[in-house]
């Protein structure tokens, strides 16, 4: 594994959660297809532009690399596998929300995944926590203790982003391999039930005649979720699991923001009891970040 590095790191992350909030006011860009309809075109054109960028950057070796490692050990196989599904489901429910009005549901679900990633982070890999982290878990913690007092459980939307995707991570650190590779090996897994997706949910029909579509919009969300998901993982590899997951907590801010302004979704006075505290939790994080990259 490489040797982090914070400032790199955070960059990443940063930047990551910003095009990923962009992409939920893209997808309505794509209307009239479905959530599963722009989960089949998001893999479909998302393969070209992983292996182009592994072109680009001179991945070639690694990947090369990965690949006999996948046929020489079943095990890094079957991990390839299991975070792809993981992967899948990720890609699917952050396309399907804001369709459906259901995108500050997944943003709290992304504001409980720090939380997540912290405590795999201190017990499972053993790293030493800040004191101004420990307090931006406290308030993120009073957050989601005020959610479950008002509606005594979460929607699964919330569950999916929180739960699943911190056994990715896992996964992605036990390959043990070039980020942007793996991504490319992992969507591509995904790209067999993509096409199968794509030819039998009438989709084709929907994008008959759309220039627009086919030149442009289409090619546009494969592009942004090349960047949007290799600068994430890359983010993910030059970061300590605590710190990046502590910074995910920019990612639901973000969205919540483009839910309420763009998407039309209401954040109602009774919401802000959660989302204030994991506010603050993240003002805290971007004090403890600028302290880190503070010359000494």
């Amino acid at each position: 594994m490489s040797a982090y590095q914070p400032g790199r790191g955070i960059a990443f992350s940063v930047s990551a959660s910003t095009l990923f909030a962009l992409m939920s006011v893209y997808a309505k860009l794509l209307t009239p297809l479905t959530g599963l309809d722009l989960f089949a075109w998001r893999v479909i054109w998302t393969v070209p532009g992983a292996f182009t960028l592994i072109a680009l950057r001179s991945r070639l070796p690694h990947l090369r690399a990965l690949l006999q490692r996948v046929i020489r050990e079943p095990r890094t196989a079957l991990t390839l596998v299991v975070s792809a599904v993981l992967l899948g489901a990720q890609i699917w429910v952050f396309l399907w929300a804001p369709l459906h009005g259901r995108m500050l549901e997944v943003s709290l679900g992304y504001f409980l995944l720090p939380l997540s990633m912290v405590l795999i982070g201190r017990f499972y890999y053993r790293e030493r926590l800040e004191p101004l982290q420990w307090l931006a878990v406290a308030f993120a913690a009073l957050g989601v203790l005020h959610e479950l007092w008002v509606t005594h459980a979460f929607s699964w939307p919330t569950l999916l982003v929180a739960i699943g995707y911190p056994p990715y991570f896992v996964l992605r650190r036990k390959i043990n391999a070039d980020s942007l590779t793996a991504f490319a090996i992992e969507i591509s897994l995904l790209l067999p039930f993509a096409l199968a997706m794509a030819l039998q949910g009438g989709s084709l029909a929907l994008l008959s005649g759309r220039i627009d579509m086919w030149l442009l919009l289409l090619p546009g969300l494969g592009a942004l979720s090349t960047i949007a998901l290799a600068t994430y993982l890359k983010a993910s590899r030059l970061l300590p699991m605590a710190l990046f997951g502590i910074l995910g907590y920019v990612e639901p801010v973000l969205l919540v923001i483009v839910s309420v302004t763009l998407l039309g979704e209401s954040l109602t006075a009774q919401q802000l009891g959660t989302y204030v505290p994991i506010w603050i939790a993240v003002g805290l994080t971007a004090l403890h970040s600028a302290r880190l990259l503070a010359p000494r």
